[in-house]
């Protein structure tokens, strides 16, 4: 059948631990996996594999891709689909750009939350500050799961309806982000403020236990059968019990007889072995013994009469079977048994009214959704909450700002963007805004921009970049260049990685030509960076 990637999913939950990913976090590292991943996407596409793919590839990357993950992808674009020519990309800058008038050359902070990090890029100039970027491990996906986490010890009885596909359809449509975190959360503890803002899921469940399609006799020949069931248990019960009790008081009674025929070392070995220590405690289990044996005999003859009782249904003997045929022929006009536990019977039959249940089944099967809604996003401001010793997105904010002078500040909080399907959340723009006004100087201006369609324009932007630079030999990756210069080969441009240099720490064992070389294999891949 092939793999199944993404919406060709049905049913994810219950293959979710079979899922195979080629990422790790948003870096690609995989070669077997990707391949798979590139062949369902071009045949989706239309586009034949077979032999080579001759198309330009656009690929998008990690900001500060390690250089062994662009050698990897490629490689399996030049030897495996033959592609003419490969340009890599920023998936945010290519956002960023899609929003902004075209050629132009502005300077901005980026702040891009996906599903497994969240990056915030300062562009100075049109280009990116590579050294300045910082990466928070903080995304949609430890969203959901601590959504899922709140919402399975609040409701312990659905641990298995709460899966994190719910999760996250919850975190799309029904959460938002708080202006003032603290603030928001003494408005839940309002009553009325709790009750007209709180959401609520109703879990899927079986509606069979909420009414019976059986009619009154089919109930009470029901009730009747599990009474039947019931004694014919516990008649067994009793005779299995029974049946042990005389055979350890059979035991009892022959080494009782031991005693009296004067076999005394045959008796005291026996003793030892009852756990006994004199005749007296002998008989006295014996008398005990015989006790419990004669009342489980009267208690099993007293059932079986009852049992018979109830079997006739208190009709009255017939006392030789030339009786029977009309008496048989006057039960079939009455009932078939009576009422159980009735202390008389009705005359007439009175119309069976039904009766609802008092637990609501449906009402138990619904989720309450009130703070969560606002405390699962605010991880990425606040990653305390799950236990993360990270920065959020406001520290890490002011930590770039920081690094530069002042006036540079000034040019990038004017044009602070916001990108990524995790800022989607409303309320996201207004809560940024709120945390520069309080890191930014007094009557300083800043202004904070969502992208048109957070999830999507990085793709628009890829593509009008890709038909804006068709012809332009000077941002695309060549077959040729990728046999000559390697894997690791990067072409600059204004959406893609830049060049930083790796300062290696100077080892002794490490000799001059050994730090050179490692210098210049860093320089010969032209894209590498230092991981945030």
């Amino acid at each position: 059948s092939g793999p199944q990637v993404g919406n060709a999913l049905g049913s994810l939950e219950p293959l979710r631990w079979m899922l195979r990913s080629p990422f790790d976090r948003n870096v690609p590292v995989n070669l077997e996996l990707q391949e798979l991943l590139l062949d369902y996407s071009f045949q989706h596409l239309g586009v034949s594999s077979q032999g080579c793919v001759d198309h330009p590839i656009v690929l998008t990357e990690a900001v500060c891709n390690p250089l062994y993950s662009r050698q990897m992808m490629s490689e399996l674009l030049f030897e495996c689909y033959g592609i003419p020519k490969v340009a890599y990309g920023i998936d945010s800058l290519f956002s960023f750009y899609h929003n902004k008038p075209k050629n132009s050359m502005c300077s901005g902070l980026i702040i891009s939350s996906g599903y497994q990090c969240t990056h915030v890029l300062p562009i100075l100039e049109g280009r990116l500050d590579a050294k300045n970027c910082k990466r928070i491990n903080l995304g949609g996906s430890q969203a959901a799961g601590y959504l899922q986490r709140l919402l399975q010890l609040k409701y312990p009885g659905h641990l298995a309806a709460i899966t994190l596909s719910r999760m996250e359809e919850i975190l799309h449509e029904h959460s938002y982000i708080a202006e003032d975190y603290v603030e928001e959360l003494h408005k839940w503890r309002c009553p009325d403020y709790y009750e007209n803002n709180v959401h609520k899921m109703q879990l899927p469940f079986s509606s069979k236990l909420l009414g019976s399609t059986l009619t009154s006799e089919e109930k009470q020949e029901r009730r009747q059968q599990q009474l039947r069931r019931l004694q014919e248990l516990n008649a067994r019960r009793r005779e299995e019990k029974l049946q042990l009790d005389q055979e350890r008081l059979d035991r009892l009674l022959y080494v009782q007889e031991l005693l009296e025929d004067g076999q005394m070392d045959q008796f005291h070995k026996a003793l030892i072995e009852l756990n006994m220590d004199s005749p007296e405690e002998l008989q006295s289990y014996i008398q005990k013994l015989s006790s419990a044996v004669e009342q489980a005999k009267q208690k099993i003859l007293q059932a079986e009469v009852n049992l018979e009782v109830d079997v006739v249904d208190s009709k009255p003997e017939t006392p030789d079977l030339e009786q029977l045929e009309p008496s048989l022929e006057d039960v079939e006009s009455m009932n078939d048994f009576d009422p159980l536990f009735s202390e008389e019977t009705p005359g007439v039959e009175k119309p069976v009214t039904t009766v609802q249940p008092v637990f609501n089944l449906a009402a138990y099967h619904q989720l309450f959704v009130g703070t969560e809604r606002i405390r699962a996003p605010e991880i990425i401001f606040q990653p305390s909450l799950i236990g993360e010793e990270q920065a959020g997105i406001a520290e890490t904010l002011q930590y770039i700002l920081d690094r530069y002078p002042k006036d540079v500040q000034e040019t990038l909080v004017q044009n602070v963007f916001l990108t990524g399907g995790n800022t989607m959340y409303p309320g996201m723009k207004a809560r940024m805004e709120k945390e520069l006004l309080e890191m930014r100087p007094f009557q300083s201006s800043f202004q904070v921009q969502l992208a048109s369609n957070p999830v999507l324009d990085a793709w628009y932007g890829a593509r009008d970049w890709a038909l804006d630079h068709l012809d332009d030999n000077e941002v695309w990756i060549t077959r040729k260049e990728y046999e000559e210069k390697g894997g690791e080969y990067l072409k600059e441009h204004r959406a893609s990685n830049i060049y930083v240099p790796i300062r290696l720490p100077k080892q002794a064992s490490r000799s001059s030509d050994a730090q050179a070389s490692s210098k210049g294999s860093a320089a010969g891949g032209g894209g590498a960076g230092e991981q945030a």
